[in-house]
């Protein structure tokens, strides 16, 4: 049996633009949580997330998908907003998301999927389209990567790495990420959001900020620092270096399969991003022939500062 933590279902009342009833799809042991907005039968926009988020991210996109005509589907991974999270940090590994992600597509019978995907939601979902392309139509693809040896690490993903070691501005109990969503945003200076995060105090905020950070912080409130574990072990299986977790021959794969991929792709880019830079996405890009629209003034989480915009842009590219 996993031994597993499980947040209170009252941490997630009252999220600020976030009325989504929550729905469970059973992973072996674990309970997996999802958002499912739209018409059944309509074509679906799969949401994939990553660290240190979770469906919360999506909440200014979902509204223009379903009212032009999509079926959004936005997963949270195990160890991340509603879904159960393992105590074991050895238990993560980018193998068993994607798998978790392979079966809740078969057991929904997800067709005409338009895979919207960032940051670790790139090698979780795009493994998907490589593998099962025949459920899939279209590629939305913001911010990630897909590791193969050729791959050049920014120094941002480096320094991110670095910090969840021992030693690590993130290498504490408890580490209150929300914060970080805040200060992405421009809601909050540096010098508000480190001080508070180091000392794990509150950081004050009001307005816009403090809803956005009660969003985010809302899956790890009031659990033990075990809860935090698949938080953790996202950034420690990035295969910099060694090939441990990170399901870097697989990456490797997806990406030489989907550099044929002969489907609808699209680029959306927040070009600020230190970690998966413009350059890396442009480049990327060309190399799949496909469009490249630019969010000059968005950063690592477009979603959370442009969804409206990343929406016109989606629907856009499909026509």
């Amino acid at each position: 049996m996993t031994e597993f933590v499980r947040t209170a279902e009252n941490n997630f009342d009252n999220l600020a633009d976030f009325p989504y009833p929550p729905n469970y799809h059973t992973w072996q042991d674990l309970r997996v949580h999802y958002i499912d907005e739209g018409p059944k039968d309509a074509p679906v926009m799969l949401l994939m997330h990553g660290m240190p988020t979770w469906s919360f991210l999506y909440r200014h996109m979902i509204p223009g998908l379903v009212a032009a005509g999509y079926r959004c589907i936005a997963p949270d991974h195990l160890g991340f907003g509603r879904s159960d999270k393992p105590t074991d940090i050895h238990w993560y590994t980018i193998a068993r998301h994607t798998e978790v992600l392979t079966s809740l597509i078969v057991e929904l019978d997800l067709t005409r999927i338009t895979l919207v995907c960032q940051d670790w939601g790139g090698p979780t979902g795009l493994a998907q389209a490589a593998m099962m392309p025949e459920r899939f139509d279209h590629l939305v693809i913001m911010n990630t990567w897909l590791h193969h040896p050729e791959y050049e690490y920014s120094e941002g993903i480096r320094n991110w790495n670095r910090n969840w070691h021992e030693g690590g501005l993130f290498h504490r109990p408890q580490p209150d990420l929300g914060l970080l969503l805040v200060l992405s945003s421009g809601l909050a200076p540096r010098e508000v959001v480190f001080p508070a995060l180091v000392e794990g105090k509150d950081p004050g905020l009001s307005g816009e900020a403090a809803e956005v950070y009660a969003g985010f912080a809302a899956p790890y409130r009031g659990l033990p620092d075990a809860g935090f574990n698949g938080m953790r072990r996202f950034p420690l299986s990035i295969p910099l270096d060694s090939y441990h977790n990170g399901n870097a021959a697989a990456q490797t794969l997806h990406y030489r399969t989907l550099l044929h991929w002969n489907k609808g792709c699209h680029f959306i880019w927040g070009c600020t991003d230190d970690v998966f830079t413009e350059a890396w996405g442009r480049t990327w890009a060309e190399r799949m022939s496909a469009r490249f629209d630019a969010l000059d003034d968005a950063g690592h989480f477009p979603q959370n500062t442009h969804g409206p915009r990343i929406v016109e842009l989606i629907l856009a590219g499909k026509h």
